[in-house]
């Protein structure tokens, strides 16, 4: 299973609790570790292709693990998806770095397993930086609103042609970090979508 969605929206805090609910492996993405992160906010346009070739070389490496020792399905939660970073990478790239970038990236997805469910979190640009602020990484303090708002469309886009299980929650309009009845509804909304996928298999 697989929990997705912007930055800022409360991917990890949920992929950790679903990780707990059904005693499953843990994977996060390596955020911090990227070297390239912190100047690449700073300075987009001179360090998004290292930043890109990074996440893209490290979630592969992590992935790549799934798929040898066992499919999402088997007792796996993440806080993302490879397609994650495609998405950002036709943001932050142009021309030749974005075509190298693709052909590293085709080359690459097809080897890796697809999640039983994806979870996909969506929220108002006004809550991502709400949250943003909150967490308080240094280098997401100057976060602009048009580069989230920029972000969520293409997540939108990309979801909206997906074809595997998939379940959307609006997660700006509940609180499960904060809130009991809402954690729990929210599980039950999963688990429900875990299981039509498993009847669907």
């Amino acid at each position: 299973m697989v929990v997705e969605g912007p930055i800022g929206v409360g991917k990890t805090s949920l992929t950790r609790r679903l990780a707990a609910r059904y005693g499953a492996e843990l994977k996060l993405e390596v955020v911090e570790e990227n070297p390239f992160l912190a100047p690449f906010y700073e300075n987009p346009a001179a360090f998004a292709f290292q930043v890109q070739v990074f996440f893209l070389l490290s979630r592969f490496k992590q992935l790549s693990a799934l798929s040898q020792g066992g499919l999402w399905g088997q007792g796996v939660v993440g806080d993302y998806l490879f397609a994650k970073d495609f998405i950002f990478a036709a943001m932050n790239l142009k021309d030749h770095e974005f075509s190298l970038y693709n052909d590293l990236y085709t080359h690459l997805s097809p080897r890796l397993p697809t999640p039983d469910l994806v979870v996909y979190l969506r929220a108002d640009t006004d809550v991502l930086l709400r949250r943003i602020e909150k967490r308080g990484r240094p280098f997401e303090q100057d976060m602009q609103a048009a580069y989230l708002a920029d972000l969520t469309s293409r997540y939108d886009e990309y979801f909206r042609t997906y074809s595997g299980n998939l379940l959307i929650v609006e997660a700006g309009e509940i609180d499960f970090v904060g809130d009991p009845a809402h954690e729990q509804d929210l599980m039950t909304r999963i688990h429900e979508a875990l299981g039509e996928s498993s009847a669907a298999d």
